[in-house]
């Protein structure tokens, strides 16, 4: 019998060997593809009755902790307790009824348990935020973060009323003279990343928009006297200039926000803290000396040592900035004292103070 020849074995082994490498089915693509969108809608599904969870538990902690509110163990504290359980109790029953209602939903389509929820996430969100459920969230606030939201709270009421006190005809005209400034000082506010309404918040209770040389060694718009090295020389690279001039309201513009930028990143982004110490400036070794000397790290707690140095600066600046946030949204000023605006004001929020709610 004829051996096979060399080509003709290396042409059988070729033919016979597997393929290095398989291409999947279409029907293996298909289950994949599948797989994949089920577990993106299984997430989406499950983060939204987190975010929907969470708040519920908030709100209703914050309605809790209202109405029981007190120290007295039966009529106060136990109640409290109750609740809570009763809340854990509703949340577990919200829970087993979502299970048994996704299915008939998902009959109908499968994205539509995920976008339930994550509407009503989003919802709940809202209503936390600016809905009727705010003043719960912000009584929970209260209850986990305790003494800090509490001065908190009672610093933004003092800042409310001054604002009721300036009174709406003085307002509208201190908004009137900003308008010939509000560019400038909205760019310089921009380029430090500064709330803009805050910024000219800071002029307005400079100089009341009327820039001038004042006895003291303000200039311009901001009244800028001593500037820290670091800040003029930030304002002159962001204005493109060997050295701003204080009296030119765009660089004066500048130079002070490149000088709050500074000082609130020296008291570790204290809104408060930020804007005494913009206002002490360097004189008396600063705000920071201060601080240092008596072992205060707080607006309220350093009222006592201030001594003759202003103290209500920062509740006039942000007065300001909250009549200035409220022109820009209403386009008007709102009478505080006139029925429905305190909470329309308090959900407006004051620049800086307010934009953090979650």
């Amino acid at each position: 019998m004829a051996k096979p020849t060399s080509r003709q074995s290396r042409s059988s082994v070729k033919n016979k060997s597997p393929r290095s490498a398989k291409r999947a089915s279409p029907k293996q693509d298909k289950t994949l593809g599948s797989f994949l969108r089920l577990a993106m809608l299984a997430i989406l599904e499950i983060t939204g009755l987190l975010v929907l969870a969470a708040l519920a538990i908030a709100v209703m902690l914050g309605y809790t902790s209202t109405w029981f509110a007190g120290t007295a163990l039966l009529t106060h504290l136990l109640p409290f307790i109750v609740g809570v359980l009763i809340l854990a109790g509703l949340l577990g029953f919200f829970m087993l009824g979502w299970w048994k209602l996704r299915r008939p939903l998902q009959r109908l389509t499968a994205f539509l348990p995920p976008a339930l929820s994550l509407g009503a996430a989003l919802f709940a969100a809202w209503s936390v935020s600016y809905g009727d459920m705010a003043p719960a969230f912000v009584q929970f606030k209260m209850l986990v973060g305790a003494k800090e939201e509490a001065r908190r709270i009672t610093l933004a009421h003092q800042v409310y009323a001054a604002y009721r006190r300036h009174g709406n005809g003085p307002l509208q005209r201190m908004v009137q003279r900003s308008q010939a400034y509000r560019t400038v000082v909205e760019e310089a506010a921009e380029s430090f990343g500064i709330d803009p309404d805050l910024l000219l918040g800071v002029a307005a209770a400079e100089s009341s928009f009327r820039p001038r040389d004042s006895r003291d060694g303000g200039r311009g718009l901001f009244q800028v006297t001593r500037v820290p090295r670091t800040a003029l020389k930030e304002a002159a690279i962001r204005l493109d200039v060997p050295k701003p001039s204080l009296r030119v309201p765009r660089h004066n513009a500048f130079v002070a926000a490149a000088t709050l930028h500074y000082y609130m990143r020296e008291m570790d982004d204290d809104l408060f803290l930020g804007l005494l110490a913009y206002n002490i400036g360097p004189r008396n070794g600063g705000l920071r000396f201060v601080m240092d000397r008596y072992g205060v790290n707080d607006f309220v707690t350093i009222q006592p040592y201030l001594k003759e140095l202003p103290r209500d600066y920062p509740i006039r600046v942000l007065s300001y900035a909250l009549a200035f946030r409220i022109w820009r949204q209403q386009g008007r000023m709102l009478p505080y004292e006139k029925a429905g605006n305190a909470p329309l004001i308090q959900r407006i929020g004051i620049p800086g103070l307010h934009d953090d709610v979650f």
